[in-house]
């Protein structure tokens, strides 16, 4: 409890850092998901990034700062799960940023599950945007 008094402003930090994180996400959430073309999860592969096509260096560059930043926000989101903020939004704002194996199977599995795929079209209806085509997962 005296660690707690004498860092009182680590509290406040996380807090502030938890309400920014939430009200950031109310914000970006939408932006990304009308941003989706509508057949990307009916795709058998996801297609190599522009910027690593016509600009090799700084495509590597961005890779690595984003993979950077996922990693950061997957440990304060380890961290939210005891302490103050949203924890699993974190965690999942993370892992959509890291680059690993089987990342675009586990993005598809996520989204073929009925109230994922139903709020992300209803986002998308509500922005004027095409309904994202349905996901069908065989052989998991």
């Amino acid at each position: 409890m005296a660690w707690l008094e004498a860092h009182e402003w680590v509290l406040w930090s996380l807090g502030g850092a938890s309400l920014f994180m939430f009200v950031a996400t109310l914000v970006a959430v939408p932006v990304v998901v009308v941003r989706i073309p509508a057949d990307y999860f009916v795709r058998p592969e996801r297609g190599t990034r522009l910027i690593l096509q016509r600009h090799p260096v700084m495509g590597l560059v961005v890779l690595i700062l984003k993979n950077l930043l996922g990693l950061v926000l997957l440990v304060a989101g380890i961290a939210m799960l005891v302490l103050p903020g949203q924890g699993l939004l974190t965690i999942v704002i993370a892992l959509t940023l890291l680059n690993f194996p089987g990342k675009y199977h586990l993005e598809r599995w996520v989204v073929s599950r009925p109230p994922v795929f139903r709020s992300i079209n209803w986002i998308r209806r509500r922005r004027g945007v095409p309904e994202l085509e349905p996901v069908t997962i065989t052989g998991y």
